[in-house]
């Protein structure tokens, strides 16, 4: 098989396209979270803070504490918004409710078998159903 087969055969396996439509579909869905955290809940999280504190440009030495808490507060609000939209909210509408299965056996009453339910005789001990 030739390099261009192979590679052709690669391109076109079935996780290799999933995985290429992840990428796209979430960093589209990144820039959907980051408008929404910056425009509704990081308005929300300022008008609680003081506005003279500038927590972001805390040092400890040389060690700029304030960023590192900065992108610590900010992750753990995207992946609470993107806990509350993907898990709860959308999660709600992609429930399916499946009914139980009817069962496809049931149970001999000399020998406690389980048989197949239109089955007249027990295939274990042969009593009649």
């Amino acid at each position: 098989m030739s390099l261009k087969n192979e590679f052709k055969a690669f391109i076109m396996k079935g996780n290799v396209v999933d995985l290429a439509v992840a990428v796209v579909v979430g960093a589209a869905f990144a820039k959907i979270v980051t408008a929404f955290v910056d425009g509704i809940v990081m308005p929300l999280v300022t008008s609680v803070l003081p506005a003279n504190i500038k927590w972001e440009e805390w040092v400890l030495g040389k060690f700029r504490i304030g960023a590192v808490l900065g992108a610590t507060v900010n992750f753990l609000i995207i992946a609470l918004v993107i806990f509350l939209v993907l898990i709860k909210f959308l999660g709600r509408f992609m429930k399916k409710e499946e009914a139980p299965a009817a069962p496809a056996t049931k149970e001999c009453p000399a020998c406690l078998e389980p048989v197949p339910l239109k089955a007249t005789r027990c295939k274990h001990c042969t009593s009649q159903l």
